[in-house]
This record gives C-alpha cells, structure tokens and sequence, in this order.
C-alpha cells in the first residue's frame, strides 16, 4: 500500500513540475533584425518566380530563393481597418505599427487624430540603430509609414518633413517625390530641413564610398539627373544603376560602421507591386529575385552573426491577383526570359522608334522591334489572332488617330506595348484577375534569433509586434 501511495506521490510530482520542463530555454534576443517587405508580393509572386526559374532551366518543379529556404514559413492576412483589400499605406502602417487603420493613412490611427508609432521607433528607444530603405522613393507609403504620421499617402512634401523628427540614422531609395510644398511656396525645400537635422545626404554610390564614413546619420539617394520615383526595374538595368541589394549592403555598412548595441533595418522591395499593377510577369520575377539578392546581403551578415540576428520577409499585400495557369493543365513560363525589358521600357523603345522615324513606322519595323525585345517571331511564337491583334493597334497608333495610351497605377503606357505584354503573359500561361490588390495572404519567412514567434496563425499587425519581442524593444 505504501508502494502505491509513493508511487502516486511521484507521479503527482511530475506532472506538476512537466509544464516547467518542457518551456524551452530563452534565447539570445536578437540584437541585429532585418525586415524585408515585397510590396504586392503574394504567394503566387513568389511561387511563379520559383517555376520560372526551374523552367529557365528546363525542367519542371521550383528553384528554391534563398528566402523560402528559411527554417519559418508562414502566411499572414492583410486586411484594413474598414477594407476587406487593403492599401499600401494602411498595409504599411499595419506592418510598421501592429494597428489597423483607415486606407490612405500613413502612421496614424484610423480617425486621424493620433500618431501611430513603429517598431523602427521601439527600436530605436531601445538604443538600436535604425535604418529605413526602399527601392521606390523614401517618402513612399511603406518607408513613410516607419517615421511618418500623415492622414494621406499623397502628402509627400509633409511625409518628408517628418523624416529628420524620428533621429534614424540611415535612409535610403531613388529620391524624394515632392521635395517643395505645393500648399506653401514660403516653406522650405526638404533637403535643407534633413540637412539642418544633421543628415549627411549622398547621392550615388561612388560618393557613398567616399563620404558614409564621416557621416553621423545619412540619407543615400540615387545620383544627380537619375529618376527621383523610383530605381530602374531589375529587367532594365544598366551598369552603375543603384540597386536594391547595394542599398542593402551599403545599410548594413552605415549601420556597423561604429561599436553599437545592435540595429533594426527595414528593406523594401518597392517595384514588386508596380510591375504586378501594370500586369507584367517576367518583370515581377525578376523583381521578386532582384529582393532576393538583396536578402543575401542580410545572410550573409547573419552568417557571420547566427545567434544575435533575426530576418523576417513579408509583404504588404498581394497585387493583381495573379494565377499560375490559364485553364489548360501547364505553364509555359519558360517564354517569358526571352522578354529583355519591362512594359515601360517597352513603350519608351517605340516612341524612340515614332521619333526616329517622324512617325512613318513600318509594320516591319515594330516586328523587328518586338523580335529583338520580346523574342516575338522567333523563340515566341504568335497565333495569327494574336498577330492580327498587334497589327491592328498597330495600323491605328501611326495612323492619324494617333496613339493611345493605357494607364495603371504607376505608369502610361503604348497600348502597343501594353497589347505586346498581355500577349506574351498569355503565351505563357499566366492570368491576372485585375490591376490592383487583392485580399490574398501573403508569405511570411523567418530565420535566427526569435523565429520561433512567427508560427501559428498570423495577421499583419502581429509581425512588428514579434519582431518587438524578439529584439527586447
């Protein structure tokens, strides 16, 4: 009897003291965190980019991105605080904040009539170094929702007015959209302000290499005469273009260039969602693998630092509401490599052509054009119904109507080229539901210290609020 009353006693033990040894021990917090963000960058951006890649290589099956390869998938909703399909700026300031607000609203609550702060802001607080970078300008609705409070995206001049308040020590991206007020022309221009803050501003990379040194915080832009919105899409880069992953690395750099207490830096791959909103898939692939070569850049930092760095990847939103497959039971995604240049690119190659030529543009002409550009003719073959299609457009755009243009968010462009487009995504097999968000989930990915928090069911609000966590803030 006693046996089985000990017994009892034992068992009665252990399972009192089982909860306590099955908590895992805690961690290292993670002293250096990465936020990478593909702006309309939803399940299918990703999983297309991947079958792209195998097939480029003529197989069937995926080529794995660095990214997708992380110990931690998961998705997270996306929703707004009135809207089923959110924006970019509510999105933003979700993912920057941990709080829904209204569509349009960049870093305030959704009656705009408090400030919303960012994790970038705890990170800071906290005694960490902070860096805000983006391939699309830095007054954009993902970067501004970090350091801005506005009650509209749209207000660009009063969104870089915020910039110097916050004390961040590095910005990054093509520009600034409205660097003069358009409501006060007493105001001050933009740059004088982040100057007078303290910010060393440097355009270009080699004046990088030359100045980031002696600079206490920095604003890194790209060189004089280059276009201000944006960086070129990866599809049409020339040599000594600024690129994503520089601006990585030339963050990582800044923010380590001194003994500190560890950083927070958010990257954004901003062009993701402008190529998915003009309906453009081999641009979006080489997007989305543009944001991969910049994530690189973070792991091999986080090589070198295992135990004290956290890398989350996510998106805003998805954008276009793209499908791998157009009915019939294939993809023929391997067409799309012989496309050398995005939409855009495309239509400024025919108004060249239409000035070249004063407008007498032969049919032949804009063949030879597409041959060269699209693979049209050659490693992409047309149906006569698509041909005709192109030579219709064709016949009206030099004719005496002129031609016409098509506009989606970001660009305008020849409905010539927009036709060329649609056509080569139908060859190979891809579908787009519209030209612009959708409610879709999108992918979340995490590695290092405090990944383990990004399991389980997740909304968008709950990734900086993790990311908090795991960094102490």
């Amino acid at each position: 009897m006693k046996r089985i009353f000990y017994f009892m006693v034992f068992i009665a033990v252990a399972v009192m003291l089982l909860p306590q040894c099955q908590q895992a021990p805690q961690g290292k917090k993670a002293k250096y965190v990465f936020y990478f963000i593909g702006d309309g960058m939803g399940v299918n951006q990703v999983n297309g980019t991947e079958m792209y890649l195998a097939e480029k290589e003529g197989r069937i099956g995926v080529k794995a991105l660095n990214f997708t390869q992380f110990p931690v998938v998961n998705f997270a909703t996306t929703y707004s605080k009135y809207n089923s399909v959110t924006c970019s700026a509510a999105a933003g300031t979700a993912l920057a904040t941990g709080t829904k607000t209204k569509n349009g609203t960049i870093g305030m609550d959704s009656l705009h009539k408090a400030p919303l702060y960012s994790v970038a802001v705890k990170a800071k607080e906290a005694g960490k170094r902070v860096g805000i970078t983006t391939s699309v300008s830095v007054d954009h609705a993902t970067p501004s929702a970090f350091y801005a409070h506005q009650p509209s995206r749209s207000m660009y001049y009063e969104i870089g007015t915020d910039l110097p308040k916050t004390g961040f020590d590095f910005y990054a991206g093509s520009g600034f959209l409205q660097p003069k007020s358009k409501k006060d022309s007493t105001a001050p221009e933009l740059t004088g302000l982040i100057e007078e803050a303290g910010y060393k501003i440097i355009r270009g990379d080699e004046a990088f290499e030359k100045e980031y040194a002696d600079a206490a915080k920095a604003v890194f832009i790209q060189k004089e005469g280059a276009e201000k919105g944006c960086l070129p899409y990866a599809i049409d880069r020339k040599e000594g273009d600024l690129t994503l992953a520089q601006i990585t690395e030339n963050a990582i750099r800044f923010l380590m260039k001194e003994p500190n207490d560890g950083f927070f830096l958010m990257v954004e791959g901003g062009k993701i969602d402008w190529a998915c909103h003009g309906n453009d898939a081999a641009t979006v692939f080489e997007e989305v693998v543009d944001m991969a070569e910049a994530v690189q850049k973070a792991l091999d930092f986080y090589n070198q630092h295992p135990d004290e760095t956290l890398i989350v990847i996510t998106a805003d939103h998805e954008t276009g509401g793209i499908a791998l497959g157009t009915g019939r039971y294939a993809l023929n995604l391997q067409v799309l490599q012989y496309q050398k240049l995005s939409q855009e690119q495309l239509t400024h190659e025919i108004q060249a052509l239409r000035t070249a030529k004063k407008n007498k543009v032969s049919w032949e002409d804009v063949r030879a054009l597409l041959s060269e550009k699209l693979g049209f003719w050659k490693e992409v073959k047309l149906s006569d119904k698509q041909e005709a299609r192109l030579k219709d457009i064709y016949t009206k755009s030099f004719g005496k109507g002129g031609a016409k243009m098509e506009k989606d968010l970001y660009a305008e462009n020849e409905q010539l080229a927009a036709e060329a487009i649609r056509i080569m995504d139908a060859i190979a097999l891809v579908g787009w539901t519209s030209g612009g968000h959708s409610a879709g989930v999108v992918p979340v990915y995490a590695i290092g210290a405090g990944s383990q928090l990004f399991t389980g069911k997740l909304d968008n609000t709950d990734i900086p609020k993790k990311i908090a966590e795991a960094g102490g803030y």
